[in-house]
């Protein structure tokens, strides 16, 4: 980057917002289908037996079809769920009818869903705003994916448009980078 390099978060995340807003429906659906078609090839996606997704909502990926090739496939599908200031946890979904507004507006399983542990993931899904090629991520600044993380041994994959992904960012010992990702231009890192 120049002389202009973005040094802090909050900046990063206003520049994200920005070319998120900028993206037409149609960009946003080519997007869209090309991160979810390379994230069906990963080999470890397909060998899974559980998986931790998320539900995309606003300028996000739409996840939903992932959800449901996952649930066709006969996997044990989780989704993450708020469960207290800082902490997430993953909880089973059969059905993406069953999801009920949770915090942030975000579509979670209900209460009563099977709680699944982190050392049951094979694959998790990782939102992100920003990621580097090395797999350092920017999330949204709740830190709950980077208390999540550190709990398992899953691959962690996470899906980048081309604009997400960028030279530098700022890291700190919290962080957790991915360990892979599906890049809207094809590419797989």
């Amino acid at each position: 980057m120049t002389s202009t390099m973005i040094t802090t978060k909050v900046e990063l995340r206003q520049r994200l917002k920005a070319l998120e807003r900028a993206m037409t429906a149609e960009e946003k659906d080519a997007s869209d289908a090309a991160l979810r078609e390379g994230f069906l090839q990963i080999p470890e996606y397909r060998a899974a037996r559980t998986v931790l997704l998320y539900v995309g909502t606003g300028a996000e990926v739409d996840t939903r079809p992932l959800i449901e090739n996952a649930l066709a496939s006969g996997k044990r599908v989780a989704l993450p769920v708020i469960a207290g200031p800082g902490v997430m946890e993953a909880r089973a979904v059969t059905d993406l009818d069953l999801l009920v507004p949770g915090p942030y507006g975000i579509p979670a399983p209900g209460p009563d869903s099977e709680l699944v542990p982190p050392e049951a993931m094979d694959l998790i899904l990782v939102p992100g705003m920003a990621f580097t090629e090395d797999g350092w991520r920017l999330g949204r600044g709740g830190g709950y994916y980077d208390r999540y993380l550190p709990q398992t041994n899953a691959l962690t994959v996470a899906l980048a448009r081309d604009f997400q992904m960028v030279g530098y960012i700022p890291v700190e010992p919290h962080d957790v980078p991915v360990d892979a990702l599906v890049i809207d231009s094809g590419e797989e890192e």
